[in-house]
């Protein structure tokens, strides 16, 4: 079986190997540096899969010796924000312990693909591509997964439809200028536009670029349910070589006239990681958001730079 090693067992990290434990995909190894909170959590998870039926092994760890092997490392690992934060406001101490995660990591598991969840996304995913000199390709940020999947539950709750009937599409940084695509997002093949008054679809979008923010707000932390839940579900298209559509935080390289940074576009995910990248038309709204989202992220992006003396 395929094995995923997961960096940070948080509420986050626990819940993305509850998550793909009900997948039956991989077995599972969690890795912290509080010692017993790994051990504990994977051995409870470990006593649920003979009431599942599913057959994964989940070890716990405080050392990297466990994840040797690994097809995925998750990064899970960094402070959670907490009421009054932005996710930049992490960048400082989340850059020293994904830094750390990536480069360990790697030394037992040279031929993983990495997914990255740690906020400031976009840049702890560009961070982990230049300290391990992985091709871009093997590096994938997890957020367009939850932004969209945040607004589809947004739209079945205004709306009534079923979740299943409903597709939306956001890309952009994981940040407050992330960039809802209503134009492309529908309900059973009708656009978002066409179905929702447009002060509905307004508030939509707003509640979407704000969705991590409110639950911070209520929880006073991150939110970790729909986070693991979208890890697990890139994390299984990857070992199935699905060549799955999801937007995520790729590496750019040209596309959408961006160069050098990890930005949130639709990619197609395989057994190699990113396969490919695919360019939108962009109307000239759209546009002039994705640049604005851009400059954003890339900002945050050259601070990293000179907090890690990066090049």
């Amino acid at each position: 079986m395929a094995k995923v090693s997961i960096i940070g067992a948080g509420m986050t990290g626990a819940s993305t190997a509850v998550w793909l434990a009900g997948r039956e995909i991989a077995d599972l190894v969690l890795v912290d540096i509080v010692e017993g909170v790994p051990q504990g959590k994977a051995l409870d998870l470990y006593e649920a899969t003979p009431i599942l039926g599913k057959d994964v092994e989940v070890v716990g760890s405080n050392g990297y010796e466990a994840t040797a092997g690994s097809d995925i490392v998750v990064i899970t690992a960094g402070m959670p924000r907490k009421p009054g934060m932005s996710r930049d406001d992490l960048l400082t101490t989340n850059a020293e312990i994904v830094g750390k995660a990536a480069t360990e990591t790697l030394k037992y598991s040279p031929e993983a693909v990495y997914v990255i969840l740690t906020n400031p996304l976009d840049t702890m995913a560009y961070m982990t591509l230049k300290v391990t000199g992985l091709p871009p390709h093997r590096v994938v940020g997890q957020a367009g997964v939850l932004d969209s999947a945040r607004m589809r539950a947004f739209v079945a709750m205004e709306t009534g439809i079923s979740v299943e009937n409903i597709q939306c599409y956001v890309m952009g940084g994981h940040g407050d200028e992330m960039v809802p695509l209503t134009r492309h997002s529908n309900i059973a093949g009708i656009p978002l536009r066409d179905y929702l008054p447009a002060d509905t679809l307004a508030a939509i979008v707003e509640r979407t670029r704000k969705g991590g923010g409110e639950i911070v707000n209520l929880l006073k932390t991150s939110a970790y349910y729909a986070p693991g839940a979208a890890v697990a579900q890139m994390v299984e298209a990857i070992l199935k070589d699905k060549h799955l559509i999801v937007p995520a935080a790729a590496y750019m390289q040209g596309q959408y006239g961006l160069t050098d940074m990890y930005f949130g576009v639709p990619v197609v995910l395989g057994r190699n990681g990113v396969e490919r990248i695919l360019e939108y038309e962009l109307d000239e709204d759209e546009r002039q958001q994705l640049e604005k989202s851009a400059a954003a992220v890339r900002e945050t992006h050259e601070a990293l730079k000179r907090l890690m003396h990066l090049e």
